[in-house]
């Protein structure tokens, strides 16, 4: 087991607070400062998780000696200032996903980490949860055969409110951003980095993108179809499709959950795991388990990656202006 990471979180909304509390049923981390841009707020989330230091600015908090890395829970404009800072201070970070606003500033902090030899790596917490863990390893064993597509959707309602983050131009709103950014990445983890994409994008009512339909096409000659709205509650499933096999993902299928393994006559095959928390832990015990080992990216979500999908989320939204 790595050694227990003392965590600083700069942000206190929701994201940070399922963070605190997952990080509370492992042993490789504890919160030990949290920073935000009210004292007041700052106090509150001290309060609820018996955290020991509380700042009321993000440059109080990446000069806490007692900090080891840092997690960025800021929403997406910030995330790109947020991570220089703490880097700075010659902390290591976790950034929220979507990693940055765009490529040219996710391709800036991965260089200025790089630069000073810091970890850095993009919260993409699915990555790390028990079943995508058991999907990538049937596909390491060439479970499914030669693949021929993937499938995922993410949509979620939100009400029409031009101050949500999830509609204000200002804080980085939009479905793609926000909710895309999960069934793309799945993508991007069982085929890589499209070579063509094809995108219909509508907007919302404050003019930031809505609802995304996309189509991917690799070089093998398999497809993405994926799709993301912040209009309704979908069925947040997703299936990946080889020519012996496929795997379809119950929903939500970016959340702790299970999956069927289904040979082409039929044959199925269940694969359940235990639920504990809503599975950001996992991400946690990963940024543990690099640092420990020296390494100052993971191998599961590299930084190139992360820098991949903003193109992609990046060919994407030219769609929208079209």
């Amino acid at each position: 087991m790595a050694k227990t990471l003392r965590w600083g979180i700069i942000g206190t909304g929701g994201i940070a607070r399922t963070f605190a509390n997952d990080l509370q049923l492992v042993d490789e981390g504890v919160v030990v400062a949290v920073g935000s841009r009210s004292r007041e707020s700052a106090n509150e989330f001290a309060d609820a998780f018996d955290v020991a230091h509380r700042f009321g600015s993000y440059e109080e908090l990446v000069s806490d000696s007692d900090v080891d890395v840092v997690y960025v829970a800021t929403p997406h404009p910030m995330h790109r200032d947020n991570v220089i800072l703490a880097l700075e201070q010659g902390k290591h970070v976790l950034v929220e996903k979507a990693f940055t606003m765009n490529a040219f500033e996710a391709r800036e902090i991965v260089s200025f980490a790089r630069e000073r030899n810091l970890f850095l790596m993009e919260a993409m917490w699915t990555r790390f949860l028990p079943h995508v863990v058991a999907i990538r390893s049937l596909l390491a064993q060439d479970a499914l055969g030669p693949l021929v597509s993937v499938e995922a959707d993410h949509g979620q309602w939100f009400a029409a409110d031009p101050s949500s983050r999830l509609f204000a131009p200002e804080l980085g709103g939009g479905a793609l951003l926000d909710l895309g950014i999960y069934p793309v990445s799945f993508a991007s983890m069982v085929l890589g980095t499209p070579q063509r994409i094809v995108a219909l994008v509508d907007p919302a009512f404050t003019g930031v993108d809505g609802q995304t339909s996309m189509l991917f096409g690799y070089e093998s000659g398999a497809h993405a179809i994926l799709t993301c709205t912040s209009r309704a509650r979908s069925a947040t499933r997703a299936c990946i499709t080889g020519e012996r096999a496929r795997i379809e993902i119950e929903g939500d299928f970016y959340a702790p959950s299970s999956f069927t393994l289904i040979d082409r006559g039929g044959e199925e095959r269940q694969f359940d795991f235990p639920k504990q928390g809503r599975g950001l832990q996992y991400e946690a015990q990963e940024v543990a388990r690099c640092i420990d080992e020296g390494m100052i990216e993971s191998p599961l979500m590299p930084l190139d990656e992360s820098v991949s999908l903003m193109e992609t989320m990046d060919a994407v939204l030219r769609f929208l202006r079209e």
